[in-house]
């Protein structure tokens, strides 16, 4: 009797460290979790009538599958153009470390499409791209600047050249607010960096990274007296 409940308890035991295993290496599908990133984060600029190939479907995104794994691991796509953890951006379109490697597993594992369509999630609307307003108080900086009214910062818009610059912010009081660091940014793809939550700057504080050959703009929030 002892025996056999030994025996049970193993094959238990067996069949819940099979049925655990299972669980993890659930393959990574189109239909479950690519589609959601790509919809996400691809999406706004790679579908039909937008301002590039059409990344919308299985049969869009397949063929190409390599070279996107390619652009996301180099960060050359999405084209979001700043290092990421210097500032902090709501408008942030980079994919996270976890959106990279689901994608890049998805690519070594021979991008399986999925058998249930309806795990597909619902297809994105889009509206008409946003242009980017350029308030009259914004301020430019080019070279070392020293502020000379405070700012409510609400973001950063680089206008040429600027891709390379780490721009920093340093208070009277010698504190520093890391503000952006611009890496792979292209004018082509011209956005501004708008800050999850509004910067305060007094009057003296000094901004610096951006070379005299290029132009940022600081965006003040819309309470901001900047002049």
């Amino acid at each position: 009797m002892r025996r056999a409940l030994l025996a049970a308890a193993l094959a238990f035991g067996v069949c819940g460290q099979l049925r655990a295993h299972d669980v993890s290496t659930t393959p990574i599908t189109w239909n479950r979790e690519i589609s959601r990133i790509f919809y996400e984060r691809c999406a706004s600029c790679h579908r039909p009538g937008g301002t590039s190939f059409s990344l919308m479907t299985y049969v869009d995104v397949q063929p190409r599958a390599v070279a996107i794994r390619d652009a996301v691991l180099s960060r050359r796509m999405p084209p979001w153009g700043a290092v990421s953890g210097f500032g902090d951006f709501r408008n942030n379109q980079a994919l996270t470390a976890e959106q990279i490697e689901l994608i890049t597993d998805w690519v070594q594992d021979d991008t399986p499409k999925g058998n249930n369509p309806r795990m597909l999630p619902p297809t994105p609307k889009f509206g008409s791209a946003e242009s980017v307003v350029v308030p009259p108080n914004a301020v430019e900086v080019r070279g070392i600047v020293s502020l000379k009214s405070p700012i409510v910062l609400d973001g950063l818009l680089p206008d040429g050249a600027a891709d390379g610059a780490r721009i920093l912010a340093v208070r009277p009081d010698g504190t520093v607010e890391p503000l952006l660091w611009l890496y792979g940014y292209s004018e082509k793809y011209r956005h501004a960096f708008l800050l999850r939550k509004p910067v305060t700057l007094p009057a003296g504080t000094i901004i610096r990274g951006v070379r005299p050959q290029a132009s940022v703009l600081l965006l003040p929030a819309a309470s901001s007296g900047t002049h």
